[in-house]
């Protein structure tokens, strides 16, 4: 069946578009109501195993892992695509008053996505996005449906920890991170669990408000400038840097060639439709065009590497930090609606696919039959920018309804305050202050471990529950490795995974449940 293209079964094509439309709807719904987009993976998989219990010949396409891959890549792509990618971005013109920006907003968000998904596609398991790192929510998602199709112990394993992650969800304890704990990088995680546990009690504590000190912004300025350095080192090196790529390095700098000229010719035609030209001079224009295209590629690369060893992306904190500098270097209130816009689109989409490809790469056999390996790859890819497109006319038709009730991102409105906010005195200052630590350390973690990245991720979350959580599960993790060794690790990931579903599944529900009931 791998060799197979599940795409060519109309069931099965049925299916994925009926999964996409959801997978939208869920993501709107949940993103203006509550302010969350939660991962839908695990239900689009078990939705695919449902189905193929059902005793009908038309359902037997969705026995095959490969499919029910496929259909929980269209539903998390779908969601956080026409969430993230597309109304957050579109709702920051009409929360400041300026709805003639969303049409041209809108065009250009979704060319964004769009590039964004294919770009994943084209780094993914390459040195600077290697497949055989953690990608959390991937290997969640794909042991939960290992587990649904050979059963035994680790189906059992799962079933356990799913219901300690749906026990402890209820009981307000961070599963996830508890589970993400045994399958991350540990060196990387620690960091994040560090800057979560002193985002959380520096005000309590010390009575400093690092955020209101913009200390957290002012460290992933810092660590993320590294990080992008490193990427390009990464990839001039001539030799391995350790971890398997079945790409060659030519495929990273042809990849992050398009990317850049995909991204300066979104910028421009940006600029030109919003009418920037009749407010600013050339040469601030030019800069526009030129930061605004260096932001949402390295928005885009920060919330991938993010999300690869954490399972977080903190896209909207980094699209936040890339809004401030903008107001730094002086752009009009136009300008950085626009620039908040396109650049907040990218990276969602692009950490969701590097999921759901971590996924089928455990499903296709870790890559050991490289050629089915990348034909799987290929059809997620179309499976992927199939939900996509489906996704930008359900965001479209619905917009507007949403916006008259005021129903709107509130990060969108957070966007649009501090536009109109403006630029505070000694900002320019306290970000440099505060990038020189997180350089240094994103510096001495090497590429690998990424813990300037991570230290400034937990810092922009305030949530001490995930950081304890995390720390907890990272000590519990070396005690069973050197109690019992290597063979230890394999039903630790697996229960672990469970973990992780078990809260996804929790908090989805929970977040179904407390909405309410109008649009």
């Amino acid at each position: 069946m791998q060799n197979d293209n599940p795409l060519k079964h109309i069931p099965t094509l049925a299916m994925l578009i009926a999964l996409s439309i959801a997978g939208a709807i869920i993501g709107i719904q949940l993103l203006c109501t509550l302010g969350i987009t939660p991962s839908t993976s695990i239900i689009g998989a078990l939705l695919a195993m449902l189905l193929s219990r059902l005793p009908w010949a038309a359902f037997r396409h969705y026995r095959s892992i490969h499919t029910q891959n496929l259909a929980q890549t269209v539903i998390s792509s779908a969601t956080f695509g026409a969430a993230n990618s597309l109304l957050m971005p579109i709702a920051v013109p009409w929360a400041m008053g300026m709805p003639e920006l969303i049409l041209p907003m809108f065009c250009g968000v979704a060319a964004a996505m769009l590039l964004d998904g294919y770009l994943l596609y084209r780094l993914f398991d390459t040195r600077v996005f290697p497949a055989g790192n953690a990608w959390p929510i991937g290997v969640a998602t794909a042991e939960a449906i290992q587990a649904g199709d050979q059963g035994g112990r680790n189906a059992r394993l799962l079933l356990a920890g799913i219901a300690a992650g749906i026990a402890g969800a209820m009981l307000k304890i961070p599963m996830a991170a508890f589970g993400t704990a045994f399958i991350g990088n540990i060196w990387a995680l620690s960091m994040l669990g560090l800057g979560l546990l002193l985002r959380a009690y520096a005000e309590p504590v010390a009575g400093i408000d690092l955020n209101a000190r913009y200390v957290p912004h002012g460290v992933m300025v810092g660590a993320g400038l590294v990080a992008l350095f490193q990427v390009a080192r990464v990839i001039r090196a001539k030799q391995p840097d350790g971890g398997r790529a079945a790409r060659p390095d030519r495929e990273v700098r042809h990849a992050l060639g398009l990317g850049a000229a995909g991204y300066l010719l979104i910028s421009m035609l940006l600029a030109l439709a919003g009418g920037l030209w009749s407010e600013m001079t050339l040469p601030m224009l030019l800069l526009f065009v030129l930061y605004a295209a260096f932001a949402a590629f390295a928005h885009e690369l920060i919330v991938g590497i993010a999300a690869m060893h954490s399972g977080w992306f903190p896209a909207f904190a980094v699209a936040l930090i890339t809004l401030i500098v903008g107001i730094l270097l002086g752009f009009p209130p136009l300008a950085l609606c626009l620039l908040t816009g396109f650049t907040a689109a990218t990276g969602p989409a692009f950490a969701d696919m590097g999921f759901d490809l971590k996924t089928g790469f455990i499903l296709r056999g870790h890559g050991r039959d490289l050629a089915a390996e990348l034909h799987g790859r290929r059809i997620q890819m179309f499976a992927a920018i199939g939900a996509f497109l489906v996704a930008i006319p359900v965001v479209w038709l619905v917009h507007a309804s949403y916006f008259a009730q005021d129903l709107l991102p509130p990060a969108a409105r957070v966007f649009a305050k501090t536009i109109a906010a403006g630029s505070q005195a000694n900002l320019a200052y306290t970000l440099g202050l505060w990038a020189l630590p997180g350089a240094i350390i994103q510096l001495v973690g090497g590429p690998g471990r990424q813990l300037g990245v991570l230290l400034a991720t937990g810092l922009l979350i305030n949530n001490a529950g995930a950081g304890w959580a995390l720390l907890l599960g990272i000590a519990l993790r070396i005690y069973i490795s050197r109690r019992w060794g290597a063979a230890s690790r394999p039903p630790m990931e697996v229960i672990a995974a469970g973990f992780i579903a078990g809260d996804a599944l929790a908090s989805f529900f929970a977040s179904v449940a407390a909405t309410p009931g109008k649009r």
